[in-house]
């Protein structure tokens, strides 16, 4: 006896296909419309710059005790955190990496280098810059037979320091980010500097911390 089709029972299965194409088809539209928008972590490019200009200007190892009690759990390389607004835009939180061993050279360098500048900034002769370098504003408080080697130094640090806010952008995969790297770490070195050092205000007038 050949079984025989309930009746309706082919117009369900249709209409359930149907459905799910649409339903598939939908998903994909989605899922293609999504825009994700990864904006600069300024927060995290913050933490990471006060790192390393202590690292650079020798603070680190004199703070190295007054760490937060509550341990945190350190952010995943390539972590992202995501809001999703309802026209399928993804806005993306992203982490700032540090970590690469080009950045590590380059600020073995700095420091290295720092070490023959300290003096130079306690005389007032150098001075943090607004836009993240360092400058001789007073030659004549360095002593004539060392002018010549300070404004060498100071060069050398400047290509530096112009590589390690681009190596950072680079390496996070966004160099659009290389601007705001800057802006942040310029205020680092002037927020991070020793009372009596020079830095630059937001006009480019000198000021004595």
């Amino acid at each position: 006896m050949i079984p025989q089709p309930i009746p309706g029972e082919s117009a369900r299965h249709t209409m359930r296909k149907s459905h799910w194409l649409v339903t598939a088809s939908l998903v994909a539209a989605i899922s293609a419309c999504v825009t994700i928008n990864v904006y600069f972590p300024a927060a995290a490019a913050e933490k990471a710059a006060a790192e390393f200009v202590d690292e650079v200007i020798g603070r680190a190892a004199e703070e190295a005790g007054a760490t937060d009690e509550t341990p945190k759990e350190a952010p995943r390389r390539g972590d992202l955190g995501m809001l999703f607004s309802p026209i399928g835009v993804a806005h993306a939180q992203a982490d700032l990496e540090i970590e690469s061993p080009q950045v590590r050279a380059i600020q073995a360098r700095m420091a290295g280098r720092f070490r023959t500048l300290a003096p130079h900034f306690a005389s007032g002769a150098l001075g943090f810059t607004r836009d993240g370098h360092v400058a001789l504003r007073d030659a004549a408080a360095v002593p004539l037979a060392a002018r010549t080697e300070v404004k060498q130094q100071v060069a050398e640090d400047n290509r530096d320091r112009d590589a390690v806010y681009r190596e950072i952008a680079v390496a996070n995969g966004h160099p659009e980010w290389e601007a705001q790297i800057r802006e942040t770490f310029a205020a680092q070195w002037i927020e991070r500097a020793e009372p009596g050092w020079y830095y630059q205000d937001a006009g480019g007038a000198w000021q004595r911390k």
